[in-house]
């Protein structure tokens, strides 16, 4: 994610284990970045989702706040659905909407479906409208 340079870490790297590949980063025009808002109306809440151009997310979900990273395909494939894989990284270990809290290390394999005007995706389970949750709503890039 963050390229380090120089002799010590070159030095640190050759006696230390191999660490895991960072996710590979989305192109700076993929639809999933930005900003997006799930609202819950049947839980009174609303989770707020920043997609990073750097393969991260930062999730606001009631109290809790977590991050994670993801990879997801650049293109849709031919049904019309991007692959999202997402790896929970850091939890405040606090209650999301559900009154749920996430695990460090939690992976998740989702599909979405965007409409045609990029402005709202549902997120599906598989690549059908059986089972999504949505829509997400794009906001205005102010933040979250």
């Amino acid at each position: 994610m963050r390229p380090l340079t120089g002799l010590l870490f070159i030095a640190a790297c050759a006696a230390a284990p191999a660490a895991p590949a960072a996710p590979a980063a989305p192109s700076a025009s993929h639809p999933l970045l930005g900003i997006w808002l799930l609202s819950i109306p049947q839980l009174g809440c609303s989770e707020t989702y920043h997609f990073r151009g750097d393969g991260t997310t930062f999730v606001r979900s009631a109290a809790e706040i977590s991050e994670s990273e993801f990879t997801v395909a650049e293109k849709p494939s031919t049904k019309g659905f991007y692959k999202l894989d997402d790896k929970v990284v850091k939890d405040n270990g606090k209650e999301d909407c559900a009154g749920e809290v996430t695990k460090p290390g939690l992976r998740a394999t989702n599909y979405l479906r965007f409409h045609p005007s990029g402005a709202r995706f549902v997120m599906c389970r598989d690549e059908s409208m059986e089972a999504c949750i949505g829509p997400f709503e794009r906001m205005p890039a102010q933040g979250i």
